[in-house]
């Protein structure tokens, strides 16, 4: 008697945080089935007891698996959550030591019998499934930091969680994005939303990210689970309102359901002098570039993230305005207060739609 093979799982495991091991290895099997010399015993109980073990495969919480033909099997979003993606196959059984009746009796039950050249009766066992997949990682995160490079999002994530990620004052220091856990807000007294919330600070963005330059579209597809986006201007910049232009326009064309999540714009950098001057007219307007609609709403992406290209989409103008705008200096602490203050509102009235919808 042959056992079935074992089968292959995937599934979600906290202790992850990368794919990249995939990349060292790309094919994984199940181990086959056990024999046993057993030929007058048909029982299921020991026909299973002798089944492969089966491989279990953990990816980090947010993966996303598809077969290569791009057919959705799973989002692994919650720790525990799997997927079978391929079945062993299944164990043999010889009938040649059977007697007459329990032949007839199994050959009833299957097509799959052959007899071989010592007319030995054979139930053959059944190949398991082989798959290819693609495994996608979408960043299970409440907040998105989005920017352009070296707009101080690394720093504002070290800053307000305990997150370290790398920091340097040249462009793509994030090469991956970084995670960080904001407190909830100890001033609310008890019932009330005081639970903490992930941030992830994403590459910076540049022109033409949403086609592929830079590290755009690689990393925009972590903005599909956010429910708040913080935008961070750096606001001694040359041209601060386009840079922030610029971003919109990015998140617009690679999906534009990104531009209807509530967002709030975090001028960085007022420490040097001439950001502090031009704070006022900048939030000024930064505020007035979108619609009227300052509704916060919660949003959805649909499972087809990328460029749209045919689907018609609004201009930025016609998008909601921001939540807020502060004016901070990471570096030196200035207003950061304020801005958590409004990052969590911006989060409370988020979960109260969600509560009330």
């Amino acid at each position: 008697m042959g056992g079935h093979g074992g089968d292959v799982v995937i599934y979600a495991d906290e202790s992850k945080d990368t794919l990249l091991d995939f990349h060292k290895k790309g094919r994984y099997s199940a181990k086959r089935g056990g024999n046993v010399g057993a030929m007058g015993v048909l029982s299921s109980q020991l026909h299973n007891g002798l089944a492969g073990p089966t491989l279990r495969i953990p990816v980090p919480l947010g993966t996303v698996v598809k077969h290569k033909r791009g057919k959705l099997l799973a989002d692994l979003a919650l720790p525990g959550d799997e997927v079978v993606v391929a079945r062993g196959g299944q164990g043999g059984i010889s009938l040649l030591e059977s007697p007459e009746h329990k032949k007839k009796k199994m050959m009833a039950m299957t097509p799959n019998v052959m007899r071989d050249e010592s007319d030995k009766v054979l139930l053959l066992g059944q190949p398991g499934e082989e798959v290819s997949l693609q495994l996608i990682l979408r960043v299970v995160a409440d907040v998105g930091l989005v920017g352009l490079p070296n707009a101080g999002k690394s720093t504002l994530l070290g800053a307000i969680t305990l997150a370290k990620p790398d920091i340097a004052d040249y462009p793509f220091t994030t090469l991956m994005p970084n995670l960080g856990r904001l407190d909830g807000d100890p001033s609310l007294g008890p019932g009330q939303f005081s639970s903490e919330a992930t941030l992830a600070d994403l590459p910076g963005l540049i022109e033409g990210a949403h086609l592929g330059k830079g590290l755009g579209r690689n990393f925009l597809r972590h903005l599909r689970r956010t429910r708040l986006l913080v935008h961070v201007v750096d606001a001694a910049a040359e041209d601060p309102v386009n840079d922030y232009r610029t971003v919109k326009e990015e998140l617009r064309m690679y999906n534009p359901d990104y531009l209807e999540r509530p967002y709030i714009v975090v001028l960085n950098k007022i420490d040097i002098p001439e950001a502090i001057e031009r704070l006022p007219k900048l939030t000024e307007e930064i505020r007035k570039i979108g619609s009227d609609n300052t509704d916060l709403q919660t949003g959805t992406v649909s499972e087809t993230d990328g460029p749209c290209e045919e689907k018609k989409v609004k201009e930025i103008e016609e998008y909601p305005r921001p939540h807020a705008v502060v004016g901070v200096s990471v570096l030196k602490g200035i207003r950061i207060n304020e801005m958590l203050k409004e990052i969590r509102a911006a989060l409370r009235n988020c979960r109260d739609d969600i509560g009330s919808s």
